[in-house]
């Protein structure tokens, strides 16, 4: 049961923590000063939805998420965010593409050897079905998360840093809404895959508290550290190379490498939500879908890994409240349903 929740809870921080998160540029976009009571509001708006989402997804032994989609939104509605999702999963796999350029390029290698390695590598482990992502899931996230509160830890102690020093100064607290939004839509399209492989409601509890305590705990950390360097950020395609500048080079290696799997973990969950909902109009290999859906991602890199973080995640964090409110009130919902 415990091994079975932490190996679902590594599947929910690999679809969240991808380029944008682990980079500090979606933590940036919505958090920054005075946002501590936003991020524990996210860490438990998060940790209720994921539980709504994967509940469902148990109930229903789902293998796609649009079982899981109609019960959240509605029959009217479910079209409508079924193509939101598609389109979502599209665009947020093309950021993390994008991302994998904006690695390499950190290290003078050409934006599209970046793109390159991260298509080949997404191509092969899905030669292994949702096994292969589940499985590399387990080995780099403790390293990712590990090193990631390593480094966070050591520049709060180096900058002197009290994390608890301004917690009189709250007002973007309502950042929590878009935040949790933005990142609760992924989520349905891939937790709604593994119905049919969940076994009990106790693994749901473990890996839904557990991510989003996690979560919580890293977005809080990192925010504040964001904030002491708040003038370099704007230098810097990813802010946490701005943190690592003053630190020895083997740990810059270890990081960008690191951020590199947590890009490549994320793209992964995107293509597996389109994979598993396109499967059922292509009755063709789940590889070949792969390579076709990849194929048309590519030329969309050219906007940039920044530009497409600044405009797409907004946007998408806005039209997703409506989703975020029928999963914080679903269980209100449910139980005036069975009193009828």
């Amino acid at each position: 049961m415990l091994r079975a929740g932490l190996k679902w809870m590594f599947l929910i921080i690999g679809t969240t923590i991808g380029a944008g998160y682990a980079s500090g540029r979606e933590l940036w976009q919505f958090f920054g000063h005075e946002s501590g009571l936003a991020i524990v509001l996210f860490m438990l708006f998060f940790s209720i939805c994921c539980y709504v989402i994967m509940d469902l997804s148990y109930q229903k032994k789902s293998t796609h998420y649009l079982p899981v989609l109609r019960d959240i939104v509605g029959k009217r509605l479910t079209k409508i965010y079924d193509v939101m999702i598609f389109l979502y999963l599209f665009t947020t796999t093309v950021v993390m593409i994008a991302g994998s350029g904006a690695t390499g390029q950190a290290f003078n290698f050409s934006y599209w050897w970046g793109i390159v390695i991260i298509v080949i590598a997404l191509i092969a482990l899905f030669m292994r079905d949702i096994n292969g992502i589940l499985s590399m899931n387990q080995i780099v996230l403790p390293l990712l998360l590990g090193g990631l509160l390593f480094i966070l830890f050591l520049f709060t102690h180096d900058q002197e840093l009290a994390l608890f020093s301004h917690w009189h100064e709250q007002r973007n607290w309502m950042a929590a809404f878009p935040f949790t939004a933005l990142n609760i839509l992924p989520l349905i399209a891939v937790l709604g895959a593994i119905g049919n492989k969940v076994s009990s409601k106790q693994e749901i509890a473990i890996a839904c508290f557990g991510s989003g305590a996690i979560l919580g705990v890293i977005s809080y950390v990192y925010n504040n550290s964001l904030i002491q360097i708040a003038d370099e950020i704007l230098l810097y395609e990813i802010p946490l190379f701005a943190i690592l500048k003053g630190y020895p080079f083997e740990m810059l290696i270890f990081m960008s490498v690191m951020l590199w799997f947590a890009i490549f973990t994320t793209a992964a969950a995107g293509v597996l939500g389109i994979v598993t909902r396109i499967q059922e109009f292509l009755k063709i290999p789940l590889v070949l879908i792969v390579v076709l859906i990849l194929v048309t991602m590519i030329p969309l890199t050219t906007f940039g890994f920044s530009t497409l973080i600044s405009y797409i995640y907004p946007i998408y964090g806005v039209l997703n409240l409506y989703v975020l409110t029928r999963l914080l009130l679903f269980p209100v919902w449910n139980s005036m349903k069975k009193a009828e």
